[in-house]
């Protein structure tokens, strides 16, 4: 039985609830993680989501703001809950689908500046990676847990459209990087995509609307990741194509500016 987990920072749920049921009626997720839903929990359209077959949700709510969501076509259990925003911001929510921990996050953005000491929200930025990380060391890498979602953070060389331009960037930033590579050492968690499209292949999930043609631009970054403790990494299907980024979603009719990624796993 495969068991098809999909993350996507849809840019406001219901503006875009129609290309959530185009996604899942092409593509058949069983579990999508959403981010940056922007609506409070007694806003986000259930009813639109049980009709697409997914009728178990779990949401992390704010207003005009943030927001995660968990939606599954299988029932949806308890989790261990991660403490991670010291402002409290709905970026976080978990739960436990045909026996895998799933925490699906909306890592904050960091701002313009680089350096937390005069930018707050990028020390908030590592501040969240921090304790996620702290929380997964205390973890076991022999259980089946996946960190998803819009991680803000493009880790490696080959996940910019330019290393070298992008390294003065947030989202790309050396100290980025190397905040998200001591997060991949706590739990030897495995890049999903990474399997499937190994570097040095470049590879984008996000592109800024400031292109007129994203694809012509080419200049995208990989914001958006599956990552799997090493137990449930080795349930990644065998089949040619186990991880994708759906690129085509980026060409839709007013989309949002992110692709969704998917992986397949063995239940």
């Amino acid at each position: 039985m495969r068991l098809r987990i999909a993350t996507w920072n849809v840019n406001s749920v219901r503006l875009r609830v129609d290309h959530l049921a185009r996604f899942v009626a092409e593509e058949a997720p069983d579990v999508v993680c959403l981010q940056e839903t922007k609506c409070r929990e007694e806003e986000f359209p259930f009813a639109a989501l049980a009709d697409m077959g997914l009728s178990h949700v779990k949401v992390a709510g704010q207003k005009g703001w943030h927001g995660v969501a968990l939606a599954s076509r299988l029932p949806i259990g308890e989790a261990p809950r991660l403490d991670l925003c010291r402002h409290g911001h709905a970026r976080v929510v978990s739960g436990v689908v045909a026996g895998v921990e799933i925490h699906n996050l909306y890592v904050p953005a960091g701002g313009d500046e680089p350096d937390r000491e005069i930018n707050p929200k990028f020390d908030h930025k590592l501040n969240f990676l921090a304790r996620l990380t702290d929380a997964m060391a205390a973890r076991d890498p022999g259980e089946p847990i996946l960190v998803a979602g819009d991680l803000n953070v493009a880790p490696g060389e080959f996940d910019v459209w330019s290393h070298k331009q992008m390294s003065r960037i947030v989202s790309h930033t050396p100290i980025e990087c190397e905040a998200m590579e001591t997060l991949r050492r706590s739990l030897g968690f495995i890049d999903l995509l990474r399997v499937a499209r190994p570097a040095p292949e470049k590879v984008f999930s996000w592109w800024s609307y400031r292109a007129q043609d994203f694809r012509a631009s080419g200049r995208g970054l990989r914001l958006d990741h599956l990552w799997a403790s090493p137990a449930l990494a080795s349930r990644l299907t065998k089949a040619a194509e186990p991880a994708r980024i759906h690129v085509d979603m980026r060409g839709w009719d007013r989309p949002s500016d992110h692709a969704a990624v998917s992986a397949d796993l063995e239940a």
